[in-house]
């Protein structure tokens, strides 16, 4: 059996953090990993999928020519460029992430499915390994819903769908959150019919209802079809077609499409890995469970990344990676000091930090808001992007933001300005002294300040 210092299951956004400085302590390494190296981020998350949205939005933004006084004639997407684009930047990353591990001399990449055989061993295949230290990261996995034939037909994740060759021509879409949102609007932008299919009443159901709101109006002027209250009730493959039977108020609704991708959520990838023989526990939903600073219940045994249900994006995995690594430097960093962020990297993006309006309602908060829609914002107005709107809670009482929603141009890079005013405690009154650039969108956000209301 060979003995490493530390031993990380899978090869995600955490693994490249903990390795940036484990490396230099010269420790021994070894990552496992079965799939491709890079995780999820890499393969068929961030990386890609972010390379689509940009070329979709130049398709959509030649198209709207006319608006901005120019003329281009037909725009006619070729899908196999956008696609050797996309593999250029994420093989290449993909290549650099192996380059990295397999040229330093402390690092063994082992491929392959790691099984627990104790509290600190592993197989791999034949072989078994034992490590001082032990970080779980493998990920999750597309949750396939439980819907009569859809075993019958190719239900596509995202990662399946990156790798069809040829444009759709019917994309249906079962789900209603970011991954389905994102991907309805890229394929309406390369020319593909795309229809919605979302049990709830709006689309992000999790969101205030003018978000949810707001992304149906942007994604349907689009051309996207989105139907709402929709619950898929049986699929049925008939001939080259996949057909829907949707249950939708009193009465059904029949659908037929080409291709159908299933955004309907994620399930952790860890019933695999035979935790019970190492005696690591897992929730109800097969998470693992681990304590503000990624620790399992079994001693130098770690869960880091989207395994863990602590988080659900790249940044989170990085910041449990840090959160581990303070941890063994004698740190005091913990899953519980940061505050929730994301992004929805439609056109325009929406940013998101700390509390939404429901949630604020739901927990009981108090608060003061502040609204501005983004055709009151100048900028916006130049860029010919008045969709959207920003939003402020403030603490009536400390003066704190509590929630900040930026669903506008930039909305994506705006957010984490908020998130730096939060996290360092500033009260708003203060940042509303600050001076910003201008013409930006951005500027208007310490104005906000000025109009917030008491909210009943």
């Amino acid at each position: 059996m060979k003995t490493y210092d530390h031993i990380i299951l899978g090869s995600g956004q955490a693994t490249g953090t903990l390795l940036g400085k484990l490396i230099p302590s010269g420790d021994r390494i070894a990552v496992i990993e079965a799939d491709s190296v890079g995780g999820s981020c890499v393969n068929f998350g961030c990386t890609p999928t972010k390379t689509l949205v940009a070329s979709a939005r130049a398709i959509h933004q030649a198209r709207c020519g006319d608006h901005y006084g120019f003329k281009v004639g037909n725009v006619q997407p070729d899908y196999a460029r956008i696609r050797e684009r996309m593999n250029e930047i994420r093989n290449g990353s993909r290549k650099s992430l192996v380059e990295w591990m397999t040229s330093s001399e402390n690092v063994d990449l082992i491929r392959g499915w790691g099984k627990f055989t104790g509290p600190r061993s592993i197989r791999v295949g034949e072989e078994e390994y034992s490590g001082k230290h032990i970080y779980i990261n493998t990920g999750t996995r597309a949750a396939i819903p439980d819907i009569p034939g859809i075993d019958t037909v190719t239900a596509l994740d995202s990662a399946g769908l990156l790798e069809l060759t040829s444009l759709p021509e019917h994309l249906v879409i079962i789900g209603g959150g970011y991954i389905g949102i994102e991907f309805a609007q890229i394929y309406r932008r390369f020319g593909a019919s795309v229809t919605i299919l979302q049990r709830d009443d709006q689309l992000m159901p999790e969101e205030d209802e003018e978000v949810g709101r707001t992304i149906r109006e942007i994604l349907e002027a689009e051309g996207v079809r989105v139907l709402l209250e929709a619950d898929t009730r049986k699929i049925d493959k008939v001939g080259d077609q996949i057909r829907f039977q949707i249950e939708k108020g009193d009465g059904r609704i029949t659908l037929e499409g080409t291709h159908l991708l299933v955004a309907t959520g994620r399930r952790p990838n860890s019933t695999d890995l035979e935790l019970e023989t190492a005696g690591i526990q897992t929730d109800e939903k097969d998470y693992i469970k681990v304590d503000d600073y990624c620790r399992t219940n079994v001693e130098n045994v770690y869960a880091v990344g989207d395994v863990n249900g602590r988080g659900a994006f790249t940044h989170t995995s990085v910041n449990d990676a840090e959160i581990v690594l303070d941890l063994l430097n004698g740190g005091n960093r913990k899953i519980s000091d940061r505050i929730p962020i994301y992004a929805l990297f439609s056109d325009p993006p929406l940013g998101r930090v700390g509390l939404s309006e429901k949630a604020a309602r739901q927990a009981g908060r108090k608060f003061l808001k502040s609204t501005k829609p983004m055709q009151e914002i100048s900028r916006a107005k130049e860029m010919g992007a008045t969709r959207g709107f920003a939003k402020l809670l403030v603490d009536p009482e400390s003066s704190l933001i509590i929630g900040a929603t930026v669903f506008g141009p930039g909305g994506d890079e705006i957010i984490n300005m908020f998130a730096a005013i939060m996290y360092s405690q500033i009260p708003c009154y203060e940042y509303r002294k600050v001076v910003l650039v201008h013409p930006t969108v951005s500027e208007l956000m310490p104005w906000m300040l000025d109009g917030l209301e008491k909210v009943e």
